[in-house]
């Protein structure tokens, strides 16, 4: 492989897609990452007849994400879930519950009290506050009620972060709601504001998706179009700035082929947040100690499969969450088969749950034997199911960032020391949000700036559209 350009450190879903960015600017850009395939948590098995997603299951198609997808020629590979996703449940009072999606469900809905319905209506006429540093409880409690947090709110979050919404950020887990409360005062009127503003709908795919061949898949995808470029079982050993106050950085890395030195005049560590500190360390302590003050929760992914007619109750639509209050180890479980039929054969189910997370941490370390009968206790509690056949583990120590309530503060200042070391650049979900689609936009836009930086001539930014907005035609 010849010296490229840039060297791109990580092949998840931001190192993927900042290489192919600096690949479509005209850098020439190689990848390295120490594992045996690419998309770091995007990871899908065949077990027998099942396809089993060992980290992520279901991704949001936003605009940005949608135009690194298309860049790549890596839409086609997207699934849409059936319409079965639209039907949610939160376990409530010993028993599944329906997420209210219109006006007359959340009236009938016995997730909330008529006093929790009330209150939540009465966030237009609240007088507008300041959420900075404010947490999600915090925040949301003030626009929407107590009740709602503890209900509505936390259990979303728990799908999302398995965190605690007493400790994530409402600017970093909320930032569009938080824009809405400074805009207008109010959620509600800035939301009927901007839509009366907006003539256009939002770019980007709706309704939720996977890959046909599971999330892994549509990291091959990805990561098809870089061919040779992509090294993998190759890790770094050491990262520095070009000696004698040159341009540039060397590289250490040792992989199948040896140990190998690079001189490359760009590098994007797209590594979590804890890798990302080790790199940094040695070149500025103190961008190295705010990556790692970055939490994160550890999370137990656990497939089984089973025979629907085993159910106390249908297994139907997305799945379902679980509050806080319930006081179970599931988090929550995705009835994966249901979404995506070919995941399983059709007299059987494919249930995905979580454990662990912020609440029970140490489930994470937990043996297995206990994670099984935990699961298959609260399996029985949820859904009357029995006779589950076990699939598999998958453990993931940091597994999912906690962005706290200094979180956006933290970002700019780590950024800011960025500046003083030219040519580096930082992606990953724990920088401007968790999901896929959000890292896929965050490696787009390092791979732009790193590009700008060397002079490139992106053909993004000279007439073919911005990166952050989907490829028409």
């Amino acid at each position: 492989m010849e010296t490229p350009d840039a060297l791109v450190v990580g092949a998840g879903a931001a190192g993927l897609a900042a290489a192919l960015e600096l690949r479509r600017a005209g850098v020439s850009v190689a990848v390295v990452d120490a594992g045996e395939r690419p998309g770091g948590v995007m990871r899908s098995e065949r077990v027998g007849p099942y396809l089993v997603e060992r980290g992520p299951n279901t991704l949001l198609v936003r605009a940005p994400g949608l135009a690194v997808l298309r860049a790549a020629g890596a839409e086609a590979a997207l699934e849409p879930a059936t319409p079965a996703a639209r039907l949610r449940f939160l376990f409530c009072g010993g028993k599944l519950e329906p997420v209210p999606m219109t006006p007359l469900a959340f009236a009938r809905t016995p997730l909330l009290s008529a006093r929790g319905k009330l209150r939540l209506l009465t966030e237009p006429w609240l007088r507008g506050g300041d959420p900075t540093g404010e947490s999600v409880a915090e925040f949301a409690g003030r626009r929407l009620g107590h009740e709602a947090v503890s209900a509505l709110v936390g259990p979303f979050l728990t799908g999302i972060y398995a965190g605690d919404e007493r400790e994530l950020g409402a600017e970093a887990v909320f930032p569009g709601l938080v824009a809405l409360e400074r805009e207008a005062g109010s959620i509600v009127r800035g939301a009927l504001a901007r839509a009366l503003r907006r003539r256009r709908p939002e770019p980007g795919l709706r309704g939720t998706f996977s890959a046909r061949e599971g999330l892994a898949g549509l990291a091959a995808a990805l990561a098809h179009g870089l061919g040779p470029a992509l090294a993998l079982r190759t890790r770094v050993v050491a990262l520095a700035r070009e000696a004698g106050g040159g341009a540039g950085w060397r590289v250490e890395t040792e992989g199948p082929g040896g140990a190998r030195s690079w001189r490359v005049r760009a590098v994007v560590l797209a590594l979590s947040a804890a890798d990302a500190a080790t790199r940094l360390a040695p070149l500025d302590p103190e961008a190295a100690a705010l990556a790692s003050g970055i939490d994160y929760a550890p999370i137990v992914s656990a497939s089984v499969a089973a025979r629907p007619e085993e159910a106390r109750r249908p297994v139907e639509g997305f799945g379902f969450l679980v509050p806080r209050e319930a006081d179970l180890a599931v988090l929550g479980c995705l009835f994966m088969s249901r979404l995506f039929p070919e995941r399983a054969p059709a007299d059987r189910v494919l249930l995905t749950s979580f454990l662990g997370g912020v609440r029970r941490r140490e489930l994470a370390e937990a043996p297995d034997d206990r994670v099984w009968k935990l699961l298959s206790e609260d399996l029985e509690r949820t859904l009357g199911l029995r006779g589950l056949e076990p699939l598999g583990l998958a453990r993931w120590p940091r597994a999912v960032p906690q962005p706290g309530r200094d979180h956006p503060r933290r970002i700019a200042a780590l950024r800011a020391r960025l500046e003083a070391l030219p040519g580096l650049a930082l992606a990953g979900a724990w920088l401007d949000g968790v999901s896929v689609s959000d890292t896929l936009a965050c490696g787009a836009r390092a791979g732009r700036r790193l590009a700008a930086g060397l002079g490139a001539a992106s053909a993004l930014q000279s007439g073919n559209g911005s990166a952050d907005q989907p490829r028409r035609g």
